[in-house]
């Protein structure tokens, strides 16, 4: 059975990262509302050739529409750094 970790990066995937850390900080929030959800909280840095043409919300729209139905569930919160490869 896979991890959220390791769901998140496989659907990550489709965007071809050339870098992708993701730290799992659900331990930081225990207490808080959505930490009793279920859903976790997560740090992502991701470099990609495909952000080269886009700004921040098309970055983060495209990671949300990746993730897709993982946002509603499983992920409760994701904070995002999203670079072009040039751009490090």
């Amino acid at each position: 059975m896979n991890t959220t970790l390791e769901l998140i990066k496989e659907k990550l995937a489709v965007l071809e990262p050339q870098r992708l850390d993701l730290t799992d900080e659900s331990a930081l929030h225990a207490g808080h509302s959505g930490a009793a959800g279920g859903g976790g909280h997560y740090r992502l840095v991701i470099v990609s050739e495909q952000f080269k043409a886009m700004n921040t919300v098309a970055r983060h729209r495209a990671i949300y529409q990746a993730l897709g139905d993982m946002m509603q569930e499983q992920i409760h919160a994701l904070s995002i750094s999203a670079f072009a490869p040039e751009e490090l």
